[in-house]
């Protein structure tokens, strides 16, 4: 276990020591290492109370999502989204996502199944608001044609941002979908006939054979859809909706104005309130892409990217979400890391074992 989470942890660096190198390659090191102590990072206090605040706001939002199926403490949800979140900035694979319900599971015995759809539906409020945001941007914010920027493989530049807008949409609309067609009793039901009748179409495995996939498949898969559609229930109540839309607002407004106020700790950074907001969406935008743990790289390209479409120097761009990059994601892992020391969550079992079923957590 311990030598699949060290196999782990030194890929994730090396990949981010080499996104990073691909961020900054044009960038002279020298001017990159004065900037960065040139920076007041007194200005890291608030930022970073901030950027807990979000995530506080995040655990809100969280617990009405799942009071639908079951009552979750603040403490109990907290612990599982830190720990989950801490898990996404420094291992591949966006295992944190999974490895939330399982930590939800093991503690308050909480349907993973049920657990997964809840995480779903967060992300269907964070994309949607996303987009809307997008799409204010792209309509306020003038963006060159011929601004670009390469970053490994991939070209950032307006058109790369309006295909990872179409994917994030197309992706918003099928979970919509599969919201609506599981959380409706009446297609839930047609949905678990159809479970039903698979050994049906299996003519060749014979009778037993039938009985056999019937009882290890179909029976354990409709329970699954039913868990799902229990942990999407929420969704049949307005006001519901409105509170997580409303606390989305709220969680990304923050994380735009804790980028807001470590600019006034950065030298020639002197962008707006707004401004700082559309830089923050494309850096989303961007990150959307395949990246590494803890989105390095992808994430400084995207940066220096959006700040230049408001003239903000390639030097100062740099250097200013670097830092900003680390300050986002340095308390989190630290929260992260006492949470599962609270708990007594072995990051090394989700690491070899998250895919494979909670059961496996110790």
């Amino acid at each position: 276990m311990k030598k699949n989470l060290t196999i782990s942890l030194t890929v994730g660096i090396i990949l981010s020591a080499a996104a990073l190198y691909l961020a900054f390659r044009n960038v002279p090191i020298l001017e990159l290492i004065d900037y960065l102590a040139s920076i007041n990072y007194l200005w890291v206090i608030p930022a970073t109370f901030l950027i807990i605040f979000s995530f506080v706001v995040r655990v809100v939002r969280w617990q009405i999502i799942l009071a639908s199926s079951q009552r979750v403490s603040f403490w109990r949800a907290f612990h599982p989204l830190m720990i989950g979140f801490m898990i996404n900035c420094i291992l591949p694979g966006r295992l944190g996502e999974v490895a939330r319900p399982m930590i939800l599971s093991k503690r308050d015995n909480f349907p993973v199944s049920t657990g997964l759809a809840t995480v779903a539906a967060e992300r269907v409020f964070d994309i949607a608001l996303l987009i809307i945001l997008f799409a204010v941007v792209l309509a306020t914010v003038k963006i060159r044609p011929d601004l670009t920027m390469t970053f490994g493989k991939y070209e950032l530049n307006r058109q790369t941002l309006e295909t990872i807008g179409i994917g994030m949409l197309q992706i918003c609309l099928v979970l919509l979908a599969g919201i609506v067609l599981v959380t409706i009793e009446k297609t839930r039901s047609i949905i678990n006939r159809l479970i039903h009748r698979i050994p049906h179409v299996l003519f060749f495995i014979g009778s037993t054979g039938k009985e056999t996939f019937k009882e290890k498949i179909c029976i354990p898969l409709v329970h699954i859809v039913d868990n799902f559609a229990q942990g999407l229930s929420m969704t049949k109540d307005p006001g519901k909706i409105l509170t997580c839309f409303v606390l989305s607002v709220v969680i990304w407004g923050t994380a735009a104005l804790s980028y807001y106020v470590m600019s006034f700790g950065s030298p020639g950074i002197e962008l707006t309130f707004l401004e700082m907001t559309a830089v923050l969406v494309i850096i989303c935008f961007f990150i959307a892409l395949p990246s590494v743990p803890g989105f390095w790289g992808v994430w400084e390209a995207g940066g220096v990217f959006a700040m230049s479409i408001f003239d903000v120097a390639v030097k100062d761009a740099a250097g200013f979400t670097l830092a900003s990059h680390a300050i986002q994601m340095i308390p989190v892992i630290l929260v992260g890391f006492g949470s599962a020391v609270v708990t007594g969550i072995k990051i090394r079992n989700i690491a070899d074992n998250g895919e494979a079923g909670y059961n496996t957590i110790n």
